[in-house]
């Protein structure tokens, strides 16, 4: 399964009064077409910062480095019959990759790639939409800010088949609805509607299921998980569950203090966690089996007083003398599978 995104030791800075501080650091990863990414980490993390990294919305003064490919594919003729070759002479093509540095461009190629080639899906719907626009119209606008010679009808027969994907229910009627008329379900189908109007290959899906009832959170983590299959689609799920993340991912990328700490198949990852902070999320999650939770001591620590080796060392129950000396890189515990751990 060849990679759709490859990023390669991205580093996000932003400027404030205390200087700069790196809320994505060296992060390193890959989604292949039709795979699912669960990206996990507590609030603060770097996780959104990351995913608004690879849509070009970073604040006003950020920095980025590193790389971020978007690889896609184009067909180019390698021959072509003319009249002075024999009929016999065959017309060969050839598909050559074609990538795009997402990290380089500019806001007028930004327009190209966002919306068309990556799409998100936000957190809050009810802030991401527009409250003042019915739906069908702000499902129409990602749809013409791509094809602008299209017709009201072709607009208008692609707005309800948008829907249709992404089950909302009477989509004709919900199309002409606000936004505050619609439950969190609705509005949150709707977000997804929206974001797969413009064919994207790529989906961020930025806690979609935060603040839904758990009946609703199965539904919607179904509708992601059918899209991605039935459309290829790459996708970028991003949580702070580690049981959300086990229903829609095919890997895990477990993320500290704007690092990456462990990576791996997510049922790998779950079952034999190696890194501390990993172990620590899910000794505090909760299940039917274990009645008491074990939080993790301390508080992520502050981008601006981070502490010269292993961030997560203050809080570690596992500490050695040689977690303060440098930060540790990743290290393999087997094939798929490594740890930002010197005791790996």
């Amino acid at each position: 399964m060849s990679d759709l995104l490859q990023v390669r030791g991205l580093n996000v800075e932003l400027p404030t009064p205390a200087g700069w501080v790196r809320p994505v650091s060296e992060v390193s990863l890959h989604i292949a077409a039709g795979e699912s990414l669960g990206l996990v980490g507590e609030s603060g993390s770097g996780k959104t910062m990351m995913a608004l990294a690879l849509m070009g919305l970073l604040p006003i003064g950020a920095r980025v480095s590193g790389d971020a490919t978007l690889v896609g594919q184009s067909t180019t003729v390698a021959g072509a019959a003319t009249s002075s070759k024999p009929a016999a002479v065959a017309v060969s093509t050839a598909s050559a990759a074609t990538s795009t540095n997402l990290t380089t461009l500019s806001e007028r190629g930004w327009r190209d790639v966002r919306g068309r080639k990556i799409a998100m899906a936000f957190q809050e719907p009810m802030t991401a939409l527009n409250p003042v626009m019915r739906i069908g119209s702000q499902i129409a606008e990602a749809i013409r800010a791509h094809e602008t010679k299209l017709d009201a009808s072709e607009v208008r027969r692609r707005v309800l088949e948008a829907l249709k994907r992404a089950a909302v229910p009477e989509p004709e009627t919900r199309a002409e609805q606000f936004p505050h008329q619609l439950s969190g379900g609705l509005r949150q189908r709707a977000m997804i509607a929206m974001a797969l109007a413009g064919g994207p290959r790529l989906l961020i899906a930025d806690e979609p299921t935060t603040a839904l009832d758990v009946t609703v959170q199965k539904q919607i983590l179904d509708l992601l998980d059918r899209l991605r299959r039935e459309l290829k689609l790459g996708l970028l799920f991003i949580t702070h569950d580690l049981g959300v993340v086990a229903q829609v991912a095919d890997r895990i990328a477990v993320m500290y203090a704007g690092r990456i700490v462990e990576q791996g198949p997510v049922h790998e990852v779950l079952r034999t966690p190696r890194h501390p902070y990993t172990q620590g999320l899910l000794a505090a999650s909760p299940t039917l089996e274990r009645g008491k939770l074990t939080p993790i001591p301390g508080t992520v620590p502050q981008l601006t007083a981070l502490p010269p080796g292993c961030a997560f060392e203050p809080r570690c129950s596992l500490r050695v003398p040689g977690c303060v000396r440098a930060v540790p890189d990743l290290r393999p515990a087997s094939q798929d599978h490594a740890a930002r751990c010197i005791l790996v």
